[in-house]
Formats: C-alpha cells, sequence, structure tokens
C-alpha cells in the first residue's frame, strides 16, 4: 500500500512537514495555489493542511477524490465548508488552544496600547514632533475590566489584568461562581458589566446571539470614558455605532484586531486617531504558529496511519471498530445535550449523565463529549467531541458520568441533569430497534417522542382548551404537524408538550403561542 499523501496549501512552520515524512506521509509544501490550481491537484491528495488563505469551497471538496482530513492549524474553520466535508466522509480537524496564550497577550497589548495612545505617540514623534502634552493617558492599576467570555482565552487576560492589579469582572453565561472565584474575577450580569467598567475586552465566540452584543444601547449603558478591545471575532461590535460614540467623545478609545469584514481594506472606523487597529495578529508569534503547526500535523499523521481522530469538528473521538454501534447512541447524547442546552439560560453548574444497559458498556467518554458538545454547541460554534469537556471545565461546570446495568424496561438508554445557579433540569432518551431515537422523559414527566430536525417544546397548565389554541395558532400560519407529544405528572398540573414540526417556528408564531392562556413557556429547537 502506497503512503499517504498530503498537500500544504498555507505558509506552515518548516517542521510540520518534517513530522509528516518522520510519521511515514509523503508531503507537497505548495503555498500561494489560486483555487483553480487547488482544483487541479485536489484530487490527488489524502490530507489538505491550511491555515486562512486557502478556502475549502464545496468545489473544492467534491473534487477532492481522495481527501480523508482537512487540518486547520488554528482555531477557525470559516474556509472550510464543513458540511460538504461531513457528507463526503471528511474529517475537518483544527488545533483550538494552540493561539490561546499569543491571543491574550495580544489583548493586554492593546490594552496598555490604547491606555496611553502609543501608535498616535509613536508616529507624531517619527514626525520630529515632540507633543508631550497632547498625548496623556490613563493608568490602568485600579481600573475595572470587564470581560465578555470568560473560557480559555478571557481567562488568560483575566490572570494578566489580575498582574497589573485591575479589578477584573466578567459576564459568560457558562461561567460558574466557582470558577469565578477560582480565576480571582467577579461574575456579573451583563448590563452590570456595562455600567461599571473603565475597559472592555471580547473574547466570546461569534454567534446569533452575541453578533453585535456591544451595539448602540450596549455603549449608551457604558460609562464616559470607556475603552473597549476585541482580539475575538468581528461582528461582535457594531462598528458603525462605535464609530459614533466615539466621535461623540463617549468612548475614549477602541483597540482591534478583527473586524467584521476581512481582509479589512475599508472599515468606518479606520483613520480616526483614538482607534488602534491592527490586521488579525491574535495569532501571530513565532511560538504560536510553530505550536499549531506541530499539533496539526501529529494530528493528521496520526489518523491518516492510524484512524485516531483528534480535534475533529465534524467527527467524533472514536476506533474505527466500536463507530457503527456508537454512532447512533453519540447522535442521541448529543441531541439530549442540544435539548437541555438550548432551554438553559443560567449558569450551568454540573452535567451528569447516566447510562444504563448496553450502552453502559460501550465508548462512554465519546458519549459524554457528545453530551457535553450539545449542550454547548448553542452558544459557542466553534466547540467539538474534543474541546467540549475542556471548555466546560474551564467554565467550572463538574461532569459526572454514572453507569450501571439494566433496571427499567428499556434496554439501553441515556439520561442527562444540568443544575444551573436556580433549576435542576434533566431529560432522557433511547434508541430503538428501528435506529430512530426517542425521547422518554423530560423533567420527570414520561414521553415517548421521536427526536427530529424542527420541534416545539411547551410547558402548559394542564386545562381544556389548549390542544385546539395550539393547534389554530400553528394552522394559521401554515406549519405543519409530523408529530404531537403531551405528558403530564397530574390531572390539572403541569404538562409538556413535544411538537415535531415539518419547519422552522418563526419568532411571530412562538410570540403567538407564548400569547395562548395556558401557556407558561415555549421554545423552538433545532435538532
Amino acid at each position: 500500500m502506497s503512503a499517504p499523501k498530503v498537500l500544504i496549501s498555507d505558509k506552515l512552520d518548516p517542521q510540520a512537514a518534517e513530522i509528516f515524512k518522520k510519521n511515514g506521509v509523503e508531503v507537497d509544501v505548495i503555498p500561494g495555489l489560486s483555487k483553480e490550481e487547488l482544483f487541479d491537484i485536489i484530487d490527488k491528495y489524502d490530507g489538505l493542511v491550511i491555515r486562512s488563505a486557502t478556502k475549502a469551497t464545496e468545489k473544492i471538496i467534491k473534487q477532492a477524490k481522495n481527501l480523508k482530513v482537512i487540518g486547520r492549524a488554528g482555531i477557525g474553520v470559516d474556509n472550510v465548508d464543513i458540511p460538504a466535508a461531513s457528507a463526503k466522509g471528511i474529517i475537518v480537524m483544527n488545533t483550538p488552544f494552540g493561539n490561546s496564550i499569543t491571543t491574550a497577550e495580544h489583548a493586554i497589548t492593546l490594552l496598555l496600547a490604547v491606555a496611553r495612545q502609543i501608535p498616535l505617540a509613536n508616529a507624531s514623534t517619527h514626525a520630529s514632533k515632540w507633543e508631550k502634552s497632547r498625548f496623556m493617558g490613563v493608568e490602568v492599576t485600579g481600573k475595572t475590566l470587564g470581560i465578555i467570555g470568560c473560557g480559555n482565552i478571557g481567562g488568560i487576560v483575566a490572570d494578566r489584568a489580575l498582574g497589573l492589579k485591575m479589578k477584573v469582572i466578567a459576564f459568560d453565561p457558562f461561567l460558574t461562581e466557582d470558577r469565578a472565584i477560582e480565576l480571582g474575577i467577579e461574575k456579573v450580569d451583563f448590563d452590570a458589566l456595562l455600567s461599571r467598567i473603565d475597559f472592555l475586552s471580547l473574547h466570546t465566540p461569534l454567534t446569533d446571539k452575541t453578533r453585535n452584543i456591544i451595539d448602540a444601547t450596549a455603549l449608551n449603558k457604558m460609562k464616559k470614558g470607556v475603552r473597549i478591545i476585541n482580539c475575538a471575532r468581528g461582528g461582535l461590535i457594531d462598528e458603525v455605532a462605535l464609530k459614533a460614540a466615539l466621535e461623540a467623545g463617549h468612548v475614549a478609545g477602541a483597540a482591534l484586531d478583527v473586524y467584521a469584514v476581512e481582509p479589512a481594506k475599508e472599515n468606518a472606523l479606520f483613520g480616526m486617531d483614538n482607534v488602534i487597529c491592527t490586521p488579525h495578529l491574535g495569532a501571530s508569534t513565532t511560538e504560536a504558529q510553530v505550536n499549531v503547526a506541530l499539533q496539526v500535523a501529529e494530528q493528521m499523521s496520526d489518523y491518516l496511519i492510524n484512524g485516531a481522530v483528534t480535534n475533529a469538528l465534524n467527527s467524533p473521538s472514536v476506533t474505527a471498530e466500536e463507530a457503527p454501534r456508537l454512532k447512533p447512541f453519540i447522535k442521541l447524547a448529543e441531541s439530549l445535550g442540544s435539548f437541555a442546552g438550548q432551554l438553559t439560560e443560567n449558569a450551568i453548574k454540573s452535567i451528569r449523565i447516566e447510562y444504563e444497559g448496553d450502552v453502559a458498556d460501550m465508548n462512554i467518554k465519546a458519549l459524554t463529549s457528545a453530551a457535553v458538545t450539545g449542550v454547548l454547541r448553542p452558544l459557542m460554534q466553534d466547540v467539538n467531541m474534543v474541546s467540549a469537556p475542556i471548555i466546560a471545565a474551564q467554565h467550572g461546570m463538574k461532569i459526572e458520568e454514572v453507569i450501571r446495568s439494566q433496571e427499567g424496561v428499556y434496554e439501553n438508554y441515556i439520561r442527562l441533569t444540568i443544575e444551573t445557579d436556580v433549576q435542576t433540569r434533566s431529560v432522557a432518551g433511547t434508541v430503538f430497534s428501528d435506529g430512530k431515537l426517542r425521547l422518554i422523559q423530560v423533567k420527570g414527566v414520561n414521553m415517548d417522542a421521536e427526536l427530529t430536525e424542527h420541534m416545539l417544546y411547551v410547558i402548559n397548565e394542564d386545562k381544556a382548551g389548549f390542544i385546539g389554541a395550539l393547534g389554530s395558532v400553528l394552522g394559521e400560519n401554515s406549519v405543519n404537524i409530523a408529530n404531537f407529544n403531551l405528558g403530564r405528572v397530574e390531572e390539572g398540573g403541569e404538562a409538556i408538550s413535544l411538537i415535531a414540526i415539518d419547519a422552522h417556528a418563526s419568532d411571530e408564531v412562538i410570540a403567538q403561542i407564548a400569547a395562548i392562556e395556558q401557556v407558561t413557556q415555549v421554545k423552538s429547537l433545532q435538532f
């Protein structure tokens, strides 16, 4: 059998190629390929190593007849069509933790630079001016730094800021009180953070919930003279609103490494004296580039030679032998996690996963990773089955696994329980002999509901007229019901409805359901 062959199509530390060769993998290093050139040669390779320049589009992936793995030396995979890769059975890997220290240090660097107007003072002095009185800065000692997103990178920034004798407060739905105490910071809600900060540093993923999290409304809640740093993701800040706040003098300064549109050749903030801009340098240190290059080469070699899957965004870390039996249970575990995660709005203290029956003898590590991934993914798009347990631990979540032999009527089942600061929520499911996933219990209420792509979760008072009113709302909005499941603890008490629908329900439909007299809660779920 011929050795697997890998293409490195972006600039990467030369040690990566040496690692491939040492592990018995042939490697071609051809950076700077055009998309047409890449299309012409991609079918020769079993692996593709990229950074941010190469675009692994659907067209490229369809042409890649022999491609088995795409490795991204770094975190972001916006340049990879993951659904297209998954459809062809191509593993997509990244190196999620190789850039953490470097990115955190860049954020601290920008914080200090914006506090003392370093770039502008430097340019002035180089221009033979001596404008000492013009560049009056502020100390960071004793000032309050607000961090939005206190995971791996945010936690490092907090540690460095505490070393500068700053007070650090953080807003993060996943941050527990215990983890905040361990970091030496204060956990606060979003509005409290905005009202108290002197500096703001963003370290949260870009999701539908975090897009433009710093908009005109948020900026107006900050006190005058605040300074803002973003080394996380473009799109977290409404750049037009930030410009207006800077021009009005409400925001004293900003330092940005990321932008809504990149490469950023034009931007509303460019040219402003009180704005520092760097070209996405968060990961640009020698050490970080070496780390991610070595990691991606080792991971891809291990997969191509031994079949081991590490840091995959679209595949669980399981062996080839156990994959067929484990696959439906991985889907069940992730779906149960997603079910609970989509309904959870408070900081999670613990996640307990119980395995009963045959499933207890399987690779529960992969199942637990899948369950935790499902819980976290509604707020963290970059989370995968490898990084999920690490991210959970960084946020102070305790993960507990319980295994037991069959005790009930089901040959196997998984129960997931989430404990937050305000409540405990559990959901259980099983895999039927036909391979379909079933929810068998929600909040202690027995159910028998097939998990489908689009569902409605409704808690209502068990009173006459509810089903008719719900059906009318859905019918009037042309939302077709595929299945309807209703459970209750006792007559006249609280009831839970799980409705499988053929398409996603709009916000307007959800609002109309919420207005039904008997309804106390309604959520649109997607799996």
